[in-house]
């Protein structure tokens, strides 16, 4: 216990490669993945509850341990935790390893401040098959226990890079072939024009800026185009993970319709 609670501070989490993961989807998760839970904690009160899970856990020879249920409450940081922690190692990987492979849709997450954000875009990348998830140095941690949650196990998908400088991820993709596409409201461009113009079904990088103020001018030069999302009604924007979404399917729709999300064997 007194070693997960130091996982609460980003400094120690960083310094030791490990967090939490919180929740019976993330927990299950992050079981899958071998080789990346290190312990199970599970609330004394719950343990039938969990069965299957500390099965697993045991199969894989993970300890784990039945603690007192307001003890595990000092780890959790929702309002009605379910009562099961998996510590685990860290599972970033370099930008050379999350854009290997000829990727065909990968989304970067530049200032992104908002840990529910950017928990839910790494769901959403997860969700329509993109190929990797980038992360910019001046981001939230992805590690935050609010972005763990967000991305409901989805973290453990995908390769998520972090510590990303924007400008060496835009001339690495541009040499993998990514069009470099920036989200943003008054951009010249539209993601309706994009699809029909069929340079959505070519592979994309979506860089996505900062809840408030978006992508700044030196960033949003370093785009092939700045592209907006047309809105038919009277909200004044669009959270930037919702955003997020629609670029992600739009995209991922427009090649499978073309067959360009396949990979050349």
């Amino acid at each position: 216990m007194r070693s997960a609670r130091r996982l609460l501070r980003r400094k120690e989490r960083a310094a030791l490669g490990r967090f939490l993961a919180e929740g019976r989807q993330a927990v299950s998760e992050a079981l899958s993945r071998p080789g990346t839970v290190l312990d199970l904690l599970v609330a004394a009160d719950v343990v039938e509850r969990h069965q299957d899970l500390l099965r697993l856990a045991a199969a894989a020879g993970i300890p784990a341990a039945a603690v007192p249920p307001a003890q595990l409450a000092t780890l959790a940081e929702t309002v009605t935790p379910q009562g099961i922690l998996a510590v685990c190692t860290t599972v970033d990987v370099g930008l050379e390893e999350a854009l290997a492979g000829s990727p065909r849709l990968v989304v970067l997450c530049d200032q992104v401040r908002d840990p529910g954000n950017l928990g839910t875009v790494v769901r959403c990348a997860d969700a329509f098959g993109a190929d990797a998830v980038l992360v910019s140095a001046d981001s939230v941690d992805l590690y935050n226990a609010k972005t763990v949650r967000a991305s409901t196990g989805s973290l453990f998908h995908l390769p998520v890079a972090v510590g990303v400088g924007l400008e060496e991820a835009v001339g690495r993709a541009r040499q993998l072939g990514l069009a470099v596409y920036g989200a943003d409201g008054g951009g010249p461009r539209t993601v309706d024009g994009l699809a029909a113009a069929g340079q959505l079904s070519r592979p994309v990088l979506w860089v996505m800026g900062n809840e408030a103020w978006g992508l700044p001018p030196e960033h949003a030069d370093l785009m092939d185009a700045l592209v907006a999302l047309p809105m038919y009604g009277r909200a004044e924007s669009l959270n930037l993970s919702t955003a997020a979404a629609v670029v992600l399917y739009a995209t991922a729709t427009a090649q499978r319709a073309s067959g360009s999300h396949l990979h050349p064997s």
